[in-house]
């Protein structure tokens, strides 16, 4: 900025600006910076000397008095006839001190760290959770497993049960994991914190197979957003009953459902194609030809087109929790530290992988 302003004083703000990339808000404030007039607030009349504030302060780190409150020590002394303060001037002297906190030993709730996961391919990075079905009976549920690649949205795998526990969740795990051919050190399995996703017998299973673990955040359904909508899917299917009358109902449901789901719905968020298209590698071939039958038509009538069909494509990559994009320092600024300058102490913000890495990463893999 101080490069811009030296240059601007010669050529012109705006032109300057324009070609920097600043804005001529920025470049105006630090010209002109806004001076504080505020006045300092005065002392008030009634306020206490710095020696009878180190006197009271000398009372409250009495022995007596040190684990007392304020109001205790207010009592106190008012009882045996010394009037020093009032109460609330105790608590703004402690805190002028920094000796005010919570007395309490109350429960602190650990920071759960953000969940950032990308899956580039097919079975680098699967979701599941546990929902249930209703029945006619009253308070008995069936309980629907689910695993899910987030980056084909392909059910890999699913299970209905009259139980949620980790037993079944482990034989489902294990048992996709093997059909699907997951080399160890090749998948991280995403999950919710329920019971059955974090019992030991699930991350046991998880630690022969070096299988990574993930888990969402404490009440926190954006962590897992692929499994939540494909059990919206799963409930508002036109042939979805509502409540099942047992466990064989609901199988004689999931059955059909599931198929359905993976071979014949074409997503929205897979320019169109069904889940096995590209979890099985045939997305390419599917694009390249539906893209000649929308130039062929383009041909016949282009009166009925605003420009020429462009090819639709996959994204090439799919996020859990995308991380923000690390804001760059300003054009001529020398900042000293920025967030996440390792000088500084702090880790460096993760950033979004530009096209041309994102494509050498799915070539390499």
């Amino acid at each position: 900025m101080s490069a811009a302003i030296t240059v601007a004083s010669k050529a012109g703000a705006l032109p300057v600006l324009a070609a920097l990339g600043l804005s001529p808000a920025t470049y105006y404030r630090r010209l002109r910076p806004r001076q504080d007039v505020r006045p300092r607030r005065p002392t008030p009349t009634r306020a206490l000397a710095a020696q009878e504030t180190q006197a009271v302060l000398d009372v409250l780190h009495e022995p007596r008095f040190v684990d007392q409150s304020p109001m205790e020590v207010y009592a106190t002394l008012l009882d045996e006839g010394t009037y020093l303060c009032s109460e609330r001037t105790m608590y703004r002297i402690l805190a002028a001190h920094d000796e005010v906190r919570e007395r309490r030993n109350q429960l602190r709730h650990p920071r759960y760290a953000k969940p950032e996961l990308v899956a580039t391919g097919p079975n680098q990075v699967w979701t599941w959770d546990i929902t249930k079905l209703k029945t006619h009976v009253k308070w008995v549920y069936l309980y629907l497993y689910v695993i899910l690649d987030i980056y084909s949205r392909y059910a890999v795998g699913w299970m209905l049960a009259e139980h949620e526990n980790a037993a079944l969740a482990k034989r489902l795990v294990e048992e996709t994991y093997d059909k699907q051919g997951v080399v160890p050190g090749q998948l991280i399995l995403h999950a919710d914190r329920g019971a059955p996703m974090r019992s030991k017998t699930l991350a046991q299973l998880l630690a022969v197979l070096d299988v990574e673990r993930s888990h969402s955040r404490p009440y926190v359904s954006d962590d897992n957003p692929f499994s939540e909508s494909q059990f919206k899917t799963t409930k508002y299917h036109p042939t979805f009953p509502g409540k099942f009358g047992g466990l064989d109902d609901g199988l004689a449901y999931c059955r059909t459902f599931f198929p359905w789901y993976n071979d014949e719905h074409h997503h929205s968020g897979l320019a169109c194609l069904t889940p096995s298209d590209v979890h099985f590698g045939r997305a390419a071939d599917l694009l390249r030809q539906r893209h000649e039958v929308r130039m062929a038509a383009f041909h016949a009538h282009p009166e009925r087109f605003r420009h020429a069909p462009k090819p639709m494509t996959l994204p090439p990559a799919v996020w859990i929790n995308p991380p923000k994009p690390v804001r760059q320092p300003e054009a001529g600024s020398e900042p000293a530290h920025m967030a996440g300058d390792p000088a500084a102490g702090r880790p460096l913000a993760p950033r979004l992988l530009s096209a041309a890495e994102v494509a050498s990463a799915c070539v390499a893999h």
